[in-house]
């Protein structure tokens, strides 16, 4: 059997498309043809949802209709115990892919039901009154006729009590009704991978030298000629080559060695490569270094010269003091200043 075992899943590996990866996961993709769910990535990868919750989640959405999903209820099917159950209940709760809701029975009974929803970000997107249009209706259990009503005179009947709720699950806190003119709700959960369909930006254009002449022409030419003696991959046909001189001239303009140059092109080259002038753009434009700085850059700052007010020595008591210039210290005039007005 280990022999039977191994030799299909070598086969298995060897109908894997393209070349099988050094390290990590590898996929062996068998399509499904019964008893299968489809869950979407933004669920299976939800960054702030933990992997209990992604399960019990993954666990409510294979189940058919009308399954009850309350705590006791999957402890009984999930190995997780109930206080795990109830957290992952909560956090998918939270995110809004579990949410219950009262419904109101024509013979005026309140009931709870559990609603689970595959993807809530396209539940808030439709507007809140989609998913209650075709699928309310057959959920609903089969009701007794709903009794005539009584004639005007008639008095009227008390209202049926409202029941409690499930006791699997706390009852949901009460909803106030949305305000007027009110803004969307947020989306639940943003994708961090944007669509298939989202606008792409433009690629950033091939970087130019500042200054080009006809040295960094020919020694931009002549390495990218030279690439397929290094890697197989990388030969290029003439207008490539046209098409991606700027580039590399702009490299040796900013003096980068060649060889640096020829090892950042030729590194880690994906296999198979099939667009070998579209990868050498793109390495050559976003791994584009700076220019190297000049020696004024480089020189520390001069520091600001501080002027220091000399000594002086009094012309009346010899004391000293700072001044720019010969005189008098502070005492001295002000009692010269002093002489002056009480002899005037």
């Amino acid at each position: 059997m280990d022999t039977q075992q191994n030799t299909a899943l070598t086969r298995a590996l060897a109908e894997v498309p393209g070349p099988l990866p050094t390290s990590g996961v590898i996929h062996i993709a068998i399509p499904h043809t019964d008893r299968f769910t489809v869950v979407g990535n933004h669920l299976a990868q939800h960054p702030d949802l933990s992997c209990t919750a992604v399960g019990i989640a993954v666990r409510i959405q294979s189940l058919p209709q009308g399954i009850e999903i309350g705590i006791k209820a999957l402890a009984a099917r999930c190995r997780e115990g109930e206080k795990r159950i109830a957290a992952a209940l909560r956090e998918l709760e939270a995110f809004g892919y579990l949410q219950r809701i009262r419904d109101r029975l024509p013979s005026g009974r309140f009931i709870t039901r559990t609603v689970f929803c595959n993807q809530p970000t396209a539940l808030v997107r439709s507007g809140p009154t989609a998913p209650q249009q075709p699928a309310a209706p057959a959920r609903r259990p089969a009701q007794a006729p709903v009794p005539t009503p009584a004639p005007a005179t008639a008095p009227a009947t008390a209202p049926a009590p409202t029941p409690p709720p499930e006791p699997d699950m706390p009852a949901p806190p009460p909803v106030p009704p949305p305000p007027l003119n009110a803004a969307p709700p947020a989306p639940l959960f943003v994708p961090l991978v944007p669509p298939p369909t989202a606008p792409k930006p433009p690629p950033a254009p091939l970087p130019q030298p500042d200054e080009p002449t006809p040295e960094l022409d020919r020694a931009a030419t002549a390495l990218l000629s030279d690439l397929r003696r290094h890697a197989p991959q990388l030969t290029l046909s003439e207008t490539d080559i046209r098409h991606l001189v700027p580039g590399v001239a702009a490299w040796l303009e900013r003096a980068t060695h060649p060889d640096t140059i020829r090892r950042t092109l030729t590194t880690d080259l994906p296999h198979p490569l099939r667009h070998p002038a579209k990868l050498l753009k793109h390495r050559l434009t976003a791994l584009l270094p700076p220019p190297l700085p000049g020696a004024h850059d480089l020189t520390a700052p001069a520091r600001p010269r501080i002027t220091v007010t000399p000594f002086q020595t009094c012309d009346d008591c010899d004391r000293a003091f700072r001044s720019p210039t010969p005189g008098h210290c502070r005492d001295c005039r002000e009692h010269r200043s002093e002489a002056t007005r009480t002899a005037a």
